[in-house]
């Protein structure tokens, strides 16, 4: 009976921490450009990690039939952002 009641406590707390699993989010969520290529059955596969829209086309453009978009679910990048350092000017 003890086990019963701790196999019950265990599937409890797995089912309140019900969330999407974080290697799903990664992988849709690394890079702000996808490659979107048709697969000719109506179903389309997204690619995205493409830091730009000129890393993208090559991708496209080597026969795959498909197009880049802007990826939907690209919320930036992490960290703070780099301050640029003014310019020495020297005479």
């Amino acid at each position: 009976m003890r086990k019963l009641v701790i196999a019950a406590v265990f599937a409890g707390a797995m089912l309140c921490d019900a969330r999407p699993a974080a290697a799903y989010t990664n992988i849709i969520e690394r890079a702000p450009w996808c490659a979107v290529i048709d697969m000719g059955t109506g179903d389309a596969h997204w690619d995205c990690h493409y830091s730009s829209i000129e890393e993208c086309r090559p991708t496209v453009l080597a026969g795959n039939r498909g197009f880049c978009n802007p990826n939907p679910y690209w919320i930036g990048w992490s960290g703070s952002p780099e301050r640029l350092r003014p310019a020495v000017r020297r005479y």
